[in-house]
């Protein structure tokens, strides 16, 4: 019975330090992705420097996770598609995305940090894995963005975000 015990204890240890070295309190997760809510030509801005798309975007999921800490960054969508217009049920002519953490949104210290940008397919799919850069130490109400990357006239212009955010949980 004792040895049981010894080997229950032991296990339930391993268990929780694996689960602690997967998700630390300075990972932030997103655990849906939703397209901005807007009227045609009406912007939705998240703050004073960034607008959204002047289309309305839906999707079918997604999600992201950024490490504070390092930088380690991910993320996928899936279904990003305009809602409405010429181009409804499409991505229309944006064939690239980049994934954006906000730090301290709405505040005078607030800053921006991108991804390098990510191919759009033609069904509103994209994934990135990798890290982003120049994330400042203290990066009070995280927001995740997905913006318009490589369109003239449009580049930095919001069209989802992350959702259900949790700090350092799974």
């Amino acid at each position: 019975m004792k040895k049981t015990c010894f080997m229950l204890c032991l296990l339930l240890g391993a268990t929780a330090s694996f689960a602690q070295g997967m998700y630390t309190s300075s990972t932030v997760h997103w655990r849906g992705m939703k397209g901005v809510v807007t009227a045609l030509n009406v912007d939705n801005p998240v703050s004073a420097n960034i607008h959204s798309g002047t289309f309305a975007w839906t999707t079918l999921g997604g999600h992201a996770s950024v490490d504070l800490s390092t930088g380690d960054t991910s993320f996928v969508v899936r279904g990003l598609v305009i809602n409405g217009t010429a181009f409804s049920g499409t991505p229309g002519p944006i064939t690239a995305v980049t994934g954006t953490l906000v730090c301290n949104a709405g505040a005078k210290n607030e800053s921006a940090s991108d991804t390098v940008p990510v191919r759009l397919n033609p069904q509103g799919d994209a994934h990135f894995n990798g890290r982003i850069a120049n994330i400042p130490q203290s990066c009070e109400n995280p927001l995740f963005l997905l913006r318009i990357a490589n369109l003239d006239g449009a580049n930095g212009l919001w069209i989802a975000s992350g959702a259900s955010r949790a700090m350092g949980t799974n």
